[in-house]
């Protein structure tokens, strides 16, 4: 099938006071938001830190709910709370009425999302929380409306303009909702003594939970790194220093002690046979080999070791024990994704030394 027959076709360019008009209403809607997060950052006060105290102290379930737009910053607070150490769940107010109110527990906490405060099916929810002795926090414009009045605890957002045509849908005051949920979840994360250990735990999948993996975990180890002794001659050591599946670009050099002494790249060959000095391919590899590579121990944080590879324009990283023994190489081929934008390391290259 012909690929430009079934095309749609293009729109005209837009006149450029019609861009300039598109452009202006967007950056009025996210003036209008911004402001609005701004002023309730100075709105904040003692009830916030009530809050805080009740999520930090809760040893059961903490439940968010809400409905409509409201309901959705619930579902996603909801979800930055579980990934940041404080177990918690969302509950649809509807669904809550047809059985989920089972799962509510003494022990729980509930913050409730509504902008009125006077959302039916949210209110339905108060008598059978309250029952449980289920602390509630109120996350509301005004600390006068029927959930307010029910809650320990309001968190009030102010009158909230909306932005958009006819100042209708949702968008000011879930963009607070969104900051506010965000703020309480972080601010309990470090009361609970939340670790990036825990975080990688939780989020093992992705870029993201590669970050928070240890050097040991992505390391080469085996004999799939090179190691040769600093006494060998250049060729003996190319001619044996052979490894299985992919090949790093760099020989670990050792001393008698096993003790890692320098390190020896395809670079370093090939300066060899750019100028000229063949002879010493049969001269010890210690005499051209790099010393005091920089290295790294196998509990570093993988994010920590590709900073390194790229700040020091480095393709390989030996990692070497308490010994300086080596017992893996960490190479940027294996790391590749996790390069800053932009970052061009010196392949194979060794002579960045150790700070």
């Amino acid at each position: 099938m012909n690929r430009a027959a079934t095309t749609k076709p293009v729109s005209a360019p837009l006149a450029p006071a019609e861009v300039e008009s598109i452009l202006q209403e967007a950056t009025d809607v996210l003036q209008t938001e911004g402001t609005a997060l701004i002023k309730l950052a100075g709105r904040l006060n003692r009830d916030f830190c009530r809050a805080v105290q009740l999520l930090a102290e809760c040893r059961g379930t903490v439940i968010l709910t809400g409905i409509g737009k409201a309901g959705l910053i619930a579902q996603k607070i909801s979800a930055t709370l579980s990934s940041t150490g404080t177990r918690a769940h969302f509950l649809h107010p509807v669904e809550a009425v047809h059985g989920d109110l089972g799962f509510m527990r003494q022990g729980d906490t509930l913050i409730a999302f509504s902008n009125s405060g006077e959302t039916e099916e949210l209110l339905r929810l108060i008598p059978f929380v309250t029952s449980l002795d289920i602390p509630i926090i109120a996350v509301t414009a005004h600390d006068q409306s029927s959930l307010s009045r029910s809650a320990d605890v309001v968190i009030a957002l102010g009158t909230q303009t909306e932005v958009g045509p006819h100042g209708l849908a949702p968008s000011t005051s879930t963009t607070s909702m969104l900051g506010l949920g965000d703020a309480l979840a972080l601010v309990t994360a470090r009361r609970r003594g939340f670790k990036p250990e825990q975080f990688a735990a939780w989020h093992p999948g992705g870029s993201l939970g590669l970050q928070f993996k240890t050097v040991r975990d992505l390391m080469r180890v085996g004999s799939r790194v090179r190691v040769a002794s600093e006494e060998q001659t250049v060729r003996e050591v190319l001619a044996t220093a052979h490894i299985d599946g992919r090949r790093t670009g760099a020989i670990v050099l050792v001393d008698q002690q096993q003790r890692l002494s320098g390190i020896f790249t395809d670079s370093d060959l090939a300066r060899l046979l750019e100028t000229r000095h063949d002879s010493l391919l049969d001269a010890p590899i210690k005499s051209v080999m790099t010393r005091n590579p920089t290295t790294v121990m196998p509990d570093l944080l993988i994010s920590d070791a590709v900073a390194l590879l790229s700040e020091r324009k480095l393709s390989e990283l030996p990692v070497i024990d308490q010994q300086h023994q080596p017992i893996g190489m960490l190479d940027i081929t294996d790391v590749i994704s996790l390069l800053p934008a932009g970052s061009q390391p010196i392949q194979n290259s060794s002579r960045a030394r150790a700070a």
